[in-house]
């Protein structure tokens, strides 16, 4: 019988290798792809000389011009190569397709002696093959690192000058950006330089192949650029993959019938009870507070980003953009998401950091307090600075204290720094919390995995510090990456996995080798096809076809965790209902809401990231669809449907940790509200605009280029502008019932627990 349950007790070392060879695999080939990005990125000339050999622009031109796009926060306005807002237009792809009306209108004077409109359509094609001949024609000279404009590519680089000039002056037609927002000659024409690099990137084949440094993105068929034979293929062979490793985990599900969230069938004592809190625990609740506030004010801001493609240049008659433009709304809307969703997990660590070691570190209580508001300082400095910076307040500053620029990665460098601290000094107050937990051998396992998943979120940020302002593009891009998808879809993926893990361990409700056999599942399953998938989103930003076809493959994959994540909520739907196997009697679960929460995270992974994620990341896709509202659709369906449902379920787990039963029911009437509130709003936000939206200009990409379907025409047509409204409806239950109801219960929590004397603990 001992034998038996020793048995019953281990669990298989094959989980922790499979863990580590994950790892191995995932990481040697997205480091391997790291290193030929800065071997495979388009180079930037020394000089750009004219036929007669004078210089149109040089190096220094290209990146001072890369600097003042960085600087004005203008990725938050427009994008290059689909990546930044969308807002305003995709500025490669205009300025390409701008460079192919001129030199088809070189050409037809050329060979037909006629304007090109005047041309019949047999003519017009004529000139069109050979433009995009003239133009895909690589001119680069490897030896002198100098490249060769024709003469309709220099004509084109100087009437963009004033075009682009007036982009910056015009609110309506600029996306809600402030009036003559860049002014001087310099900058402008540097900036020009920048955007003719990155159209002749986009055009001029790669050395030795047919197809661009892009991969022929953007689609423009007046230039020729359509997708490659590479996107069609490995977008066809990634559903090979998707088929095989839906079988080998169906298989595995089939064998073993112990995967997924099982109760233990024990009589278990929970270690964690309603309005029994350490005075740690009572501490983070400040944190919820200002995630909860912070929370409410980010989605506000979003509604009134939303309102510049709905009705640019006027805000129900007030000119908006003179105070607070679109790209820092725009900024701030992301910022202040990471940083609300980012501070919940924290607060969260810290909670159960606690629960775990179930003693309090002497000196603890004094690190909670002092890192909340090394927080808050990160928070509103950052912010600030942003504003001061796309303000031009900071002089060469900018960088450090300002806007950095990179989207997502707006926040100044220094404010970077101060992060990345306040994280690691996380980590060694989860470490000290943590401590007894590690000297008991029924809880050092699972004790090890949440401080070895806390561990990860501070290393795999510090690639946020391998580019600069002078980075080129493409491997700036890769390291962004790095951070949007690995850091936050992959590593804070896995952390809450483990908080959920020994959230359901202390409350007893799964047994510790269920929780930590879901770790090492779930860590496998993410990481697998999370840590190389990476890749799709450099598709089209420079890199080679390698790092498509090794993406497709695994991109593919991510969306069988994500299916699988459906079992999950059906298994906490189960997990509510169990009976005790000792006394037959129903295990009431206090904690039901922030269950619910989880629940609603099972919903939106599969519908957010793994349907409509899967919807856009096959290469051929991508190609059409990246950098519209298809993407937009995604984000927010997985943005808010998983991390945010996972920080509210977080926060509720906390406000019901601190109160009793009675001073629990007057917040549980707003989280109720808000659950239903976020929930419906979230799905008539998606159902009503995002998607809808995001179909129809898909579609005119495909009929008339992606530079079309990205640009003012497109965008004020009225049956764009109506769906754009059609949001409304979705913004005002999402905030009105949703976000303020939980700022509200954040705030009665709070000020119910310091009127309360402290619970002894058990």
């Amino acid at each position: 019988m001992a034998i038996t349950e020793q048995i019953q007790e281990a669990i298989s070392p094959w989980w922790k290798q499979g863990v580590i060879l994950t790892l191995l695999i995932g990481f040697s080939l997205q480091i391997f792809i790291a290193v030929r990005s800065y071997e495979d990125a388009p180079p930037i000339p020394e000089k750009v000389l004219d036929q007669s050999g004078q210089v149109v622009f040089t190096r220094e031109d290209v990146i001072t011009g890369q600097q003042v796009f960085l600087k004005y926060g203008l990725m938050e306005n427009g994008s290059i190569w689909g990546h930044g807002g969308y807002l305003g237009p995709d500025f490669s792809a205009l300025y390409l397709h701008i460079l192919g009306l001129e030199t088809n209108k070189t050409l037809s004077r050329q060979m037909f002696k006629r304007d090109y409109s005047e041309l019949s359509e047999p003519q017009k094609e004529v000139v069109s093959t050979a433009a995009s001949s003239l133009l895909k024609e690589n001119r680069y000279d490897h030896k002198t690192q100098s490249l060769l404009f024709t003469a309709p590519e220099t004509q084109s680089f100087q009437d963009q000058i004033p075009y682009w000039t007036d982009y910056f002056t015009n609110v309506v037609t600029n996306g809600g950006l402030r009036s003559k927002y860049i002014s001087d000659p310099g900058e402008l024409r540097t900036l020009t330089a920048f955007f003719a690099w990155t159209a002749w990137v986009s055009i001029a084949n790669r050395p030795g192949e047919d197809y661009s440094y892009t991969n022929n993105f953007p689609y423009d068929p007046t230039v020729g650029n359509k997708p490659t034979s590479a996107a069609v293929l490995w977008s066809a062979l990634s559903l090979v993959t998707l088929l095989a490793a839906t079988a080998g985990v169906l298989f595995a599900f089939g064998k073993f019938n112990y995967l997924g969230w099982k109760s233990s069938g024990e009589h278990v004592h929970p270690r964690m009870l309603p309005g029994v809190a350490s005075a740690s625990q009572r501490a983070v609740i400040k944190y919820f507070v200002a995630v909860a506030l912070l929370f409410l004010v980010q989605v506000m801001i979003g509604g009134a980003t939303a309102h510049y493609r709905a009705e640019p240049g006027d805000f129900y008659g007030f000119d908006l953009s003179a105070i607070l433009p679109s790209n820092i709304l725009r900024t701030w809307h992301l910022q202040s998401a990471i940083f609300w969703i980012a501070t919940a997990f924290v607060a969260g660590g810290l909670l159960l950091a606690h629960a775990l070691g179930e003693k309090e570190p002497r000196g603890q209580l004094k690190g909670i307090n002092a890192l909340f508001w090394a927080l808050i300082l990160v928070v509103a400095g950052s912010l600030g600075g942003e504003l001061l910076g796309i303000n031009q307040a900071l002089g060469s500053l900018w960088f450090w204290f300002g806007h950095q620029g990179w989207e997502y990665l707006d926040l100044g460098r220094f404010w970077q720094v101060l992060l990345a601290i306040g994280l690691i000094g996380w980590v060694v107050m989860l470490l000290r919390a943590v401590g007894p937990a590690l000297q008991d051998p029924h809880r050092r396992e699972i004790t090890s995995l949440f401080l070895l998943a806390a561990l990860a979120i501070p290393v795999f940020y510090i690639p946020a510090f391998f580019f600069g302002t002078t980075t080129n593009f493409t491997v700036a891009d890769n390291w962004r990456f790095w951070i949007i998808h690995l850091w936050v879809e992959g590593f804070f993926e896995l952390f809450v996995t483990v908080m959920v893990s020994v959230i359901f361990f202390r409350l007893g409700i799964v047994s510790r080798l269920t929780a930590t056999r879901v770790i090492y599942l779930d860590a496998i399953l993410f990481l697998g096809s999370g840590i190389v998938g990476t890749g799709h989103h450099w598709y089209w930003s420079g890199q080679t076809n390698l790092n498509m076809a090794l993406s497709a493959l695994f991109s593919a994959m991510e969306v069988v965790p994500l299916t699988l994540l459906t079992l999950d909520a059906w298994d906490f739907v189960k997990l509510t209902r169990s009976e005790c196997a000792v006394c037959g009697q129903r295990v009431d679960i206090p904690q039901r809401w922030a269950f619910y929460f989880l629940m609603a995270v099972g919903f939106w992974n599969f519908v957010g990231a793994g349907i409509f994620g899967f919807l856009i990341n096959l290469p051929i896709v991508s190609y059409f669809e990246v950098g519209t509202i298809l993407t937009t659709n995604h984000g927010h369906a997985a943005l808010m449907g998983v991390f945010g449902m996972e920080a509210m379920a977080l926060m509720v787990l906390a406000f019901r940790q601190v109160l009793s039963d009675e001073e629990w029911k007057l917040p549980e009437k707003f989280v109720r509200v808000s659950f239903w509130g976020l929930n419906i709003g979230l799905a008539l936000m998606l159902a009503g605009s995002l998607f809808p939206g995001g179909v129809m200009q898909l579609y005119d990409v495909l009929q008339n280029g992606y530079w079309h379907a990205r640009g003012q025409e497109y965008l004020n047509r009225d049956l764009t502008r109506m769906l754009e409204w059609a949001r409304m409806p979705g913004d005002v239950v999402f905030i009105a019932f949703g976000a303020a109801p939980m700022a509200v219960a954040a705030c009665l929590t709070y000020l119910t627990m310091r009127r309360s004397k402290p619970a002894l603990e058990m």
